[in-house]
């Protein structure tokens, strides 16, 4: 996801990996955004090995920008995996 480009719509459900066996590498990760009852907007974040319970994550937003600013922040790093550590992530 390019830095110039507008916030996500709101509410979002991505799955995202990195996989690659000859290195060993098998990472998720995966953001659930979503309105509360309070009209907050709440993000939930995991990651991890794939197969594995790994971490977790809970934020809340009083504004739908405020949370789609995050989520783009998220990705964009997400986005740079490959610089990173040599595998990008796919949605799945």
């Amino acid at each position: 996801m390019k830095a110039h480009q507008e916030p996500p719509a709101l509410p979002v459900r991505l799955e995202l990996r990195a996989v690659d066996p000859t290195r060993n590498i098998a990472r998720a990760y995966g953001i659930n955004a979503s309105p509360d009852l309070f009209g907050h907007w709440v993000i939930d974040l995991h990651w991890g090995r794939i197969g594995t319970r790994g971490q977790s994550r809970t934020l809340s937003f009083a504004t739908q920008r405020d949370a789609a600013r995050f989520v783009r922040a998220t990705l964009s790093k997400r986005a740079s995996a490959r610089k990173r550590f040599g595998v990008g992530y796919v949605a799945v």
